[in-house]
């Protein structure tokens, strides 16, 4: 398993061939996932270890995948701390009882997340023993600090985070307290996976680029940092991974990760090039891109593989999640594609 060339490339080892995996590969695109959301809520798939151990397979079924992450969401560990998760139809997760006051920040519990979240941890275990015969690793995943607080105090999706940086900024105090305990959590629920069984565990940060830089260095870099510190005892691979951030992604590195997630809106040689070769890089095609027709498609997969050829540390991903609605044939081609364009001879 730790020759596999996910974690080889993890650790900027020599591979045989790229290695690839999609964030939100196992999804609403898959017809297997679609059929399983007609008798189930994601809650209900991410809470049943058999069905997120069901769902976490379906890719890796369908697909030449050099990794697995397992099915889960990224807001069940606000719950544990007081905060009321729904997920509305057409309008996605719901926090019922938002945090905007530092009295509301005071209220909430620093859970065990190897208590309120223990349907994941035993979710891997099961994973595990699919993917141990294949010898295909296993990643686990939590939001990050500033990510996990634009859902608390937003209380949903937001277009500008008005809520959230407005605590940011007018409540410091407060923030800091928000911000500790929730890199604390992040930091113990990694860990956790990671004693359950995951591989490589990935830290994600998909509402960051909505920062300055100079915001992200005061507010936001100290408690990712922490976050990762604390995941990192559990000595496997750290992926960091943040959208919007070719603006800060020294800073983003700063804060932690072997690994840096790269998204679509910087070219990935020159984002390597400025982080240096003391870590490896992920990505980073934009997922739009696989509604191209595949004439359109296949020369940005090659630009991108072509840029960073031959040097090892480079795992293929896009610079975001896979969108519902990606025709499957598209991913299993580009997924070929990836290990036939770059497979060395023996």
């Amino acid at each position: 398993m730790q020759n596999s060339r996910f974690l080889r490339a993890c650790r900027r080892e020599p591979v045989d061939a790229t290695p690839v995996w999609l964030m939100r590969q196992a999804g609403r695109y898959m017809p297997e996932y679609r059929e399983l959301r007609t008798k189930y809520s994601i809650l209900e798939l991410i809470k049943d270890p058999v069905l997120a151990c069901e769902v976490t397979m379906q890719p890796i079924n369908a697909f030449d995948l050099d990794a697995a992450i397992i099915f889960a969401d990224i807001l069940p560990p606000l719950e544990g701390m007081g905060l009321e998760l729904e997920f509305l139809k057409g309008e996605g997760p719901v926090i019922h009882n938002p945090v905007r006051t530092a009295k509301a920040v005071g209220q909430l519990v620093l859970p065990e997340p190897r208590e309120t979240l223990s349907f994941t941890l035993e979710a891997i275990k099961l994973v595990r023993k699919e993917l141990e015969p294949r010898g295909i690793p296993l990643i686990g995943f939590s939001g990050a600090p500033f990510t996990l607080a634009s859902y608390a105090v937003e209380g949903g999706a937001s277009k500008n985070r008005i809520e959230v940086k407005k605590l940011m900024w007018n409540e410091p105090v407060a923030w800091h307290s928000l911000m500790n305990k929730l890199a604390t959590l992040a930091g113990e629920y990694l860990l956790a996976q990671a004693e359950a069984g995951a591989q490589a565990l990935q830290l994600f940060d998909s509402w960051v680029g909505e920062l300055s830089p100079a915001d992200y260095e005061k507010f936001v870099l100290p408690y990712s940092r922490k976050a990762l510190e604390i995941a990192s005892k559990a000595g496997v691979p750290l992926i960091h991974f943040g959208t919007g951030t070719s603006g800060m992604l020294p800073l983003i590195q700063k804060a932690g990760g072997d690994v840096i997630g790269v998204d679509w809106r910087t070219d990935l040689a020159a984002a390597w090039d400025e982080l240096g070769d003391s870590v490896a890089v992920q990505g980073n095609l934009d997922p739009v891109a696989l509604f191209a027709g595949w004439d359109a498609l296949q020369p940005q997969v090659e630009k991108i593989l072509d840029r960073v050829k031959g040097k090892p540390g480079h795992i293929f991903n896009l610079g975001h999640g896979i969108l519902p609605e990606t025709p499957v044939d598209t991913v299993r081609r580009l997924i070929d594609l990836v290990h036939d364009y770059t497979k060395t001879t023996p």
